[in-house]
């Protein structure tokens, strides 16, 4: 016996399939992001509103 994915018949079953995919393709990206960070150099900015405190922008700088 070979198991096909079944095709889901109604449309919530549509909906439910499709959103399952999405969370998967997300998931997938996520652990390249984080895979990809692991073999670069570690962040070193600053970060949370400590860092933010004291530091304004200056007009002009994107």
């Amino acid at each position: 016996m070979s198991s096909k994915p079944k095709m889901p018949s109604s449309g919530a079953d549509q909906r439910q399939a499709r959103l399952a995919a999405e969370l998967r393709a997300n998931l997938m990206k996520r652990k390249a992001q984080a895979r990809s960070r692991r073999t670069g150099e570690a962040d070193t900015r600053p970060e949370g509103l400590a860092a933010s405190e004291g530091e304004t922008e200056k007009p002009g700088k994107a």
